[in-house]
């Protein structure tokens, strides 16, 4: 039909091609040396590496779902932990708790236990209660949670009822909880009426009363009737459970038992803690964390039968039993070449950096040195010997030649004998001051009326300072600014601050005259490679079964060494929460600076000072440090101290504590006398780096007495002129955007002469900015229990 007619489509247009495609032409295909499918081909099979590739990492996925799904449902997996928590005081958690574990275990008899297994639903559950006013016992139970459960009452949703659903301990709790990381939640409510459409309205008002507060994913559950307790236990044993990706980094035991087991007359003892290894593998080898306690030693791991099974079958695999019934199925014991050790502190060897033989060239040395002094002649009394001449000290001959060469080249004043100058000496401090005084006078600009401080008083010099400082009001926006003494020399008081020519650019030698402490301390050449490392370890662990006991089972630790004392409380009765027993990786047990980002909670009024004592809870440990704050600059390696935590943003919060691997997160407290400790900022882990350099900032503030121009005589900075001197290299700026530098001395009460790159003004301010580096405190005791 087409025929010679047929259509010929215009082709496309070689705007929209590729310069190596409207070039394809003009290239041999033989002296390319590649076929003409060549591209095709390969475009073809880099599509089918890409599809291979994603199924690959489609079924690795589906395989670790499965594997997690099988650990965690079914007789396998350890028993779910639900928290319950109430918002108000009005929460009544304790009778929920009990219609949970009574309705799952499918008896009405006594509860022996807080663990039950529900055969109908095939799923093991621990309930616990989180004390309704005690933060510290909530928060540990929230970082065992499995499932944290809020309980509502309805009848706080009323619009009648004065009680609000969330009172002031809830909101904390909340707060706290998110800082911490959340895992799966749920919102039970009760104390519901009757008629369906009114609980189905409570229900909605429920959900639209606290959907801001809480995840997306959170469920509302109705919890009053067996109806609904039985659909909860239907979707709870379904559900995917999510948890916080630091606590799936560790492997834990959350205890179902606790007893003590005394060593002879030492004063330690070993505590024997039982429940279900949770997370990952946890080797004999491994060092272990005690929640408020410290960090152990293993010195034995026994694999329990559990005591909690959902069927009830005749084991064969138990190896021996013990006088109280306990069946042990294995047992594993710490090998001494593999062990880790319990290094807390490094021990400092005092003398490693001492050199106390002198070697051939510092022998060489002083011998040269000796034959030039023997060279030089020395004036001595006639009939002096040899030994006479030792004892006389060089001092006075050299005095007497400086001064001698000094009258010679009239460079200074000489004073004879009588007290009266040399009319040969020209004078010239004298003449410089007058001079430069007279032309003040002349070329004063704005002078103010000021007493001469030739004739004043220390009490009037320092009245004076306040009026000044009270008339230019600004240190609000200059809160680094302090006097210098008037009875210590500056050069002494402020011997350890030197000055910046840049703050950013600036070289500071992080290995310089460090402190005591850090010879205690541990630090990493490469801690991200360190820590890629240790986490390879874990994943090691959870591959072998040599000297591990396997997730899931349920064990018995023997953390050995512990005080008495400690363990005791531990196994009060009075004690409402478990014990946990969390393994470290490899490290964590050894002592670092570690550096927090860290933010001031918005109901935390007081003030936080740098150094002040406050608990600091990272995962699982809780411990007492001293924090040193400070600012985050990004474009620097060096960074402002800052001498109180303010409100409103992020610093960064250096302590020396035991080495921890990010992320974690962090809630700092704040013990108050008599009453609970109070939440006083919150953060999260950002690195361990002792070479981290923290610059603490000084000013020194000086007032222009005379200015003329580009000059100035400054007073008030320093009191003496040995201390201008002394601070002479440093450079001066002003409040009003002058730079400048001291030129020379003025008097003999510290004025200086100060030239500027620009006209100063009377009213200006001159400062000089001083630093140095500051330190975080050592604790005086890390664990308190």
């Amino acid at each position: 039909m087409g025929g010679g007619r047929s259509q010929v489509n215009k082709a496309h247009k070689t705007r929209f091609a590729s310069k190596a495609s409207r070039h394809a032409h003009k290239i041999d295909k033989v002296r390319s040396g590649k076929p003409e499918s060549s591209h095709r081909a390969a475009v073809k099979g880099a599509r089918a590496a890409r599809i291979q590739q994603s199924k690959a990492i489609r079924d690795k996925k589906r395989a670790a779902l499965l594997k997690e799904k099988r650990s965690t449902i079914g007789s396998s997996g350890t028993p779910r932990v639900i928290v319950l928590v109430g918002l108000s005081s009005s929460s009544n958690v304790g009778s929920l708790a009990k219609d949970l574990l009574t309705f799952a275990e499918g008896c009405d008899g006594k509860l022996r236990s807080s663990t039950v297994a529900s055969p109908t639903y095939k799923l093991r559950t621990t309930v616990l209660q989180a004390p309704y006013g005690d933060l510290t016992s909530c928060m540990e139970l929230a970082k065992v949670a499995d499932l944290l459960a809020f309980v509502l009452p309805a009848n706080s949703l009323y619009s009648g009822d004065s009680s609000s659903p969330i009172d002031e301990f809830g909101s904390q709790c909340l707060s706290v909880f998110r800082a911490m990381g959340l895992p799966s939640t749920a919102v039970f409510i009760r104390d519901l009426p009757a008629d369906n459409k009114s609980r189905q309205e409570l229900k909605k008002a429920a959900t639209s009363f606290l959907s801001a507060e809480l995840p997306e994913d959170c469920k509302f559950y109705l919890a009053d009737t067996k109806d609904d307790l039985h659909k909860f236990m239907w979707l709870f044993k379904e559900q995917h459970l999510s948890s916080p990706h630091w606590r799936n980094q560790r492997p834990y035991v959350m205890s179902e038992q606790v007893c003590i087991k005394p060593d002879d007359n030492t004063g330690l003892c070993t505590l024997l803690v039982s429940g279900y290894l949770r997370a990952h593998n946890l080797s004999v080898n491994q060092l272990v964390h005690v929640s408020g306690a410290g960090d152990f030693q293993l010195s034995q791991i026994d694999v329990l039968k559990d005591p909690c099974p959902l069927n009830e079958r005749k084991s064969s695999d138990v190896m021996e039993t013990e006088d109280n019934g306990i069946q042990i199925v294995n047992t594993f014991v710490p090998d001494c070449t593999n062990q880790e050790p319990l290094l807390v502190e490094n021990v400092p060897d005092p003398l490693a950096g001492e050199q106390t033989w002198p070697t051939e060239e510092d022998m060489e040395e002083a011998n040269i040195n000796n034959k030039q002094r023997k060279l030089v002649k020395r004036k001595l009394p006639r009939g002096t010997s040899e030994y006479q001449a030792a004892w006389i000290v060089d001092d006075t001959d050299d005095e007497d030649n400086d001064s001698d060469n000094d009258n010679q080249a009239g460079s200074g004043m000489v004073i004879d004998e009588q007290g009266h100058a040399d009319q040969g000496s020209d004078g010239s401090d004298i003449d410089a001051v007058s001079h430069f005084t007279e032309k003040f006078d002349e070329e004063t600009v704005g002078d103010t009326e000021m007493a001469d401080e030739e004739n004043l008083t220390k009490e009037q010099i320092e009245a004076e300072i306040k009026k000044i400082k009270e008339a230019n009001a600004e240190d609000e926006e200059f809160p680094d600014e302090v006097e210098t003494p008037l009875d210590v020399p500056a050069k002494k008081r402020f011997a350890k601050y030197r000055g910046l020519k840049s703050f950013r650019t600036s070289s500071w030698d992080p290995k310089e005259s460090l402190p005591p402490d850090y010879a205690r301390i541990f630090a990493f050449d490469n801690f991200t490679r360190t820590q890629k490392h240790v986490l390879a370890k874990i994943a090691e662990l959870d591959g072998g079964t040599k000297d591990c006991a396997l997730v899931g089972s349920y064990v018995r630790l023997h953390v050995t060494n512990i005080p008495t004392d400690i363990a005791s409380k531990l196994c009060h009765p009075s004690r409402r929460i478990p014990v946990v027993v969390s393994g470290l990786l490899q490290h964590e047990s050894k002592m670092s600076v570690l550096h927090f980002s860290i933010k001031k909670h918005d109901s935390y009024e007081a003030p936080i000072k740098s150094k002040e004592p406050l608990i600091f809870n990272v995962g699982f440990r809780q411990f007492t440090a001293r924090p040193l704050f400070s600012s985050d600059n990004i474009n620097c390696n060096k960074h402002k101290m800052e001498r109180f935590l303010h409100h409103g943003r992020f610093s960064v919060a250096s302590v020396y504590a035991p080495i921890c691997f990010p992320p974690l997160p962090l809630i700092v407290l704040k013990n108050r006398d008599g009453e609970q400790p109070a939440i006083a900022a919150v953060g999260s882990l950002k690195s361990v780096d002792p070479d981290r350099i923290i610059l603490k900032k000084i000013v020194l503030t000086g007032y222009p007495q005379r200015v003329s121009k580009l000059k100035a005589i400054v007073r008030y900075m320093f009191h003496n002129p040995e201390d201008v001197k002394w601070f002479k290299p440093v450079e001066l700026w002003t409040k009003h955007g002058c730079r400048g530098r001291i030129k020379e001395t003025v008097g003999t009460h510290g004025a200086m002469k100060c030239i500027f790159n620009s006209s100063i003004q009377q009213h200006d301010t001159v400062c000089m900015s001083l630093f140095k580096r500051a330190y975080p405190k050592w604790p005086e005791q890390l664990y308190q229990v």
